[in-house]
């Protein structure tokens, strides 16, 4: 069973600090949920993974596709095409420091390719939201080299005007219930974005992730991304396999990196 946990596949963030903490990066057949305040990144991550999840197997890649489900109208297909185009830069400079140990490594792909291989699905509505999820299952089997699924953000048509308590609490659990069958039987990553909330208990307040306790099973993994003065830091809220733990990152025009002096408070969207 070890074993079996050791050949799971990972997608990078393009934060070594990020990826430590997570295992070296997000799993596949995991779920991975990741909330924080409005401008932390999460928009930025997940462009970055849908990204990522394409380079190739010979850059120690998945040479996947994604599948980008959007429900604020946040993706910005010119900040997608700058982090490719810093992708195929890092993947140059992977290739040179390869063929100074005389092993050659060809980039075949393009910036406007990783483009190409993100299916992206606008959503306006939860009811849109429940019936792309339905379909996800038949799409996915017709294209077996999506990789990565992301939503961002699961919960904006759950939070706005929705009066029936119980029936949202049903219709999440039986998304939640697909989206882990999903990344089980097509050996995927789905990375669900949330946004957050304030909590109080023992005294004090702090941040919590959308939608209650009912929806505290839904993924396997819980990210929480947070400000620590003016540096944006990460931290593993839950996980049967990670420890707890916090790493800084920064978002840069390239994207996601690691956190440098300079790089502090950027806000790209």
């Amino acid at each position: 069973m070890l074993h079996e946990e050791d050949l799971f596949r990972r997608i990078t963030t393009s934060c070594a600090d990020l990826d430590n903490i997570l295992g070296g990066g997000v799993t596949c057949k995991e779920v991975t949920e990741i909330g924080g305040v409005p401008g932390i990144g999460k928009t930025q991550l997940g462009i970055q993974l849908a990204v990522n999840v394409q380079i190739p197997v010979d850059f120690g890649g998945l040479g996947g596709k994604a599948i980008y489900i959007d429900t604020e109208g946040s993706f910005m297909v010119e900040r997608a095409l700058q982090i490719a185009e810093a992708c195929v830069e890092d993947m140059s400079k992977f290739r040179d420091f390869e063929r100074n140990n005389s092993r050659v490594c060809q980039v075949q792909i393009q910036p406007k390719d990783f483009l190409k291989n993100i299916f992206y699905f606008r959503i306006c509505s939860y009811t849109e939201q429940i019936a792309v999820i339905n379909f996800l299952e038949k799409f996915i089997s017709e294209h077996k080299d999506v990789k990565v699924v992301i939503i961002d953000s699961v919960t904006f048509h759950f939070r706005q005007d929705f009066e029936d308590m119980a029936l949202r609490t049903r219709l999440l659990s039986g998304m939640a219930l697909k989206l882990m069958k999903l990344a089980k039987n097509y050996s995927l990553a789905v990375v669900l974005f949330n946004q957050v909330t304030t909590k109080y208990s023992d005294g004090s307040f702090h941040l919590a992730l959308a939608l209650g306790d009912s929806w505290s099973h839904a993924s396997t993994n819980r990210v929480i991304l947070y400000w620590n003065g003016n540096e944006r830091y990460a931290y593993i809220d839950k996980s049967p396999s990670l420890r707890s733990a916090s790493a800084p990152y920064s978002v840069t025009g390239k994207g996601i990196r690691d956190l440098t002096s300079n790089c502090k408070r950027v806000k790209l969207m």
